[in-house]
């Protein structure tokens, strides 16, 4: 591929170039593009045999208007067993998310930063006022969900949003803890729960909250069907909320704004239940595979996902465009760089969970661009990443002035005491122990195998910083030679308090305290993984898709692929 094909990269903003524009650009033939790690799709459904039989019905499909929405509609609950006037479909959840902002936020929406660009860029592009609550490299890019909701308070924000798992890192909160949230929020005027990514996570048998969303007047969960049955193409999605809510959204989408295409899936799938449970079994096998694969390359840390996809930090030195480029023109493989995600920076790459022979080739192809022909070489880092851009100038400028040198900051007003009532929930359930952080390596230059400097700068050296205690695994981790630099001020705890009584998870998770900081090269951030953790516990084994209720074989509304 050529060096075109990768500027298309710095025309795109805050998203990535799609298939096709990558593929005219390369002048390759139609399904001969990249290994696609970008995308986050169902890889296993829909099957081949479903995919033929689209094809045999193309002309019709495409020749003729599809049935109103409220036919496709009431079929998609009849499968899911919800009532249609709790349900608004939609032109993907993008076009959801556009009319959520426009009906239901009056003047500011709270959302954590790394998150899906949307939630950030289209309330600004509209004039509202959004305030992002920063998530932590230091405490692996976990939500606190005491912590969240003191900072809305303290804000004044109206709308509140979260995202469960999280794109880009994958973070999950555990139903009861949301539960809890939306009944401390039930003061604001709306709180959206996206579940776009839920149907991929096992860390619970029914993490849905759409039954207690039908219940409240203010909530509204927000879930995919293009990214579950791996059909981004044809855009569509649904949300769930009360009567009264669904229809405010539901009487201002066009009557034929779902596609034919969507409607003749909809309409298969009462016939493909099992291959849909599957699908979903194979992708959380496959992301507990990929993980350890790629926990084995020095100085790459892969945080804990519930997702289809993980979210990774390169080594010290890597600069992820640099990478992304390289993979895609040596290597033919498309990984997804997130240095125009607020909150992030081109250090980390959230890669798609592919079957074993992808992941094998993008495995292969990392170690060749990162470490070249000296595995673990030493590579200097970049003093700066790609800045962030929404694509739209009103919002960068918006973002620049508001934002853009303080979202450090923005976590401040949080830190005084935590929400009454509200109990911080562990972000992962993976109930396993997790290193803590330590200060970071001061940055360098660009990517590639370097020699390694024989005459070292010579730098103030920091305070000592107590180390983290060993993870109980069978393989020793390795940890590098510390890098000197200036200590970092520790931000201030934030006391929550605690409930009358506990819950276990809750419990579990305060015996590993939340370092601060940002981690060094080698080590692992708090909420990452090492080849040795992988290796040496079960906390991360996928639990099996179980029985599938009622006569046709499809999912309860609790959610898709599990029992009730």
């Amino acid at each position: 591929m050529s060096g075109n094909v990768t500027s298309l990269f710095r025309g795109t903003a805050a998203h990535s170039p799609s298939m096709a524009a990558l593929t005219r650009e390369s002048g390759e033939a139609a399904g001969a593009g990249p290994v696609d790690f970008c995308i986050p799709c169902n890889p296993y459904f829909p099957t081949p045999a479903m995919f033929d039989e689209m094809a045999a019905r193309l002309r019709d499909i495409i020749t003729y208007y599809p049935s109103s929405a409220d036919t496709i509609t009431a079929e998609l609950c009849s499968l899911l067993q919800l009532p249609p006037q709790c349900v608004a479909m939609g032109n993907g959840s993008t076009e959801l998310i556009t009319w959520i902002d426009h009906l239901l936020v009056r003047e500011s929406l709270a959302v954590p930063v790394p998150t899906f660009g949307r939630w950030t860029d289209q309330p600004m592009e509209t004039g509202k006022r959004v305030d992002m609550f920063p998530l932590q490299e230091s405490s692996g890019f976990a939500l606190d969900l005491a912590q969240y909701a003191e900072f809305i308070r303290v804000r004044g924000t109206r709308v509140a949003v979260v995202c469960n798992p999280n794109n880009p890192d994958g973070g999950f909160l555990h139903k009861h803890a949301l539960v809890q949230f939306m009944d401390a929020m039930a003061d604001r005027d709306l709180v959206v729960i996206d579940e776009s990514f839920l149907e991929f996570a096992d860390a619970e048998a029914e993490p849905s909250v759409v039954q207690e969303a039908m219940l409240r007047p203010n909530v509204v969960v927000l879930r995919s069907l293009g990214k579950n049955f791996g059909l981004h193409g044809i855009r569509f999605g649904y949300l769930v909320a009360n009567p009264a809510l669904a229809g405010r959204v539901r009487a201002m989408l066009p009557k034929w704004n779902l596609n034919s295409f969507a409607e003749h899936v909809v309409f298969m799938l009462r016939d493909h239940g099992p291959e849909y449970a599957q699908s979903l079994h194979q992708v959380r096998r496959d992301r507990l595979e990929m993980a350890g694969q790629l926990s084995s390359l020095p100085g790459l840390t892969v945080y804990p996902s519930q997702g289809n996809f993980l979210f990774v930090r390169l080594p010290v030195g890597a600069e992820g465009t640099v990478l992304r480029d390289r993979m895609l023109t040596e290597h033919r493989v498309l990984v997804r760089e997130c240095g125009n995600k607020i909150g992030s920076s081109s250090r980390f790459l959230r890669l798609v969970v592919r079957p074993q022979a992808d992941v094998r080739r993008l495995v292969s192809g990392l170690e060749q661009v990162l470490y070249g022909s000296r595995r673990g070489a030493a590579v200097p880092e970049p003093a700066t990443g790609t800045s962030y851009s929404s694509g739209t100038a009103a919002v960068d400028r918006l973002m620049s002035e508001t934002n853009g040198s303080g979202l450090r900051g923005l976590a401040a007003p949080a830190a005084g005491a935590g929400n009454p009532g509200l109990v911080a929930a562990p972000a992962v359930g993976t109930g396993m122990p997790l290193p803590a952080a330590v200060p970071a390596a001061p940055a360098a230059a660009a990517i590639g195998p370097m020699p390694v400097p024989t005459a070292p700068q010579q730098v103030p050296q920091p305070a000592p910083v107590p180390q983290p205690a060993p993870y109980p695994g069978p393989v020793p981790v390795p940890h590098p030679a510390p890098v000197p630099q200036q200590p970092m001020p520790a931000p201030a705890p934030v006391p929550v308090p605690a409930p009358a009584a506990v819950p276990a998870p809750a419990a579990a998770a305060a015996q590993y305290p939340v370092p601060t900081g940002p981690t060094p090269p080698g080590v692992p951030a708090r909420g990452g993984l090492t080849a040795a953790q992988v290796r040496g516990t079960n906390g991360l084994e996928s639990v099996p898709a179980t029985g599938w209720p009622g006569p046709q074989n499809w999912p309860n509304p609790a959610g898709m692929g599990r029992t009730g």
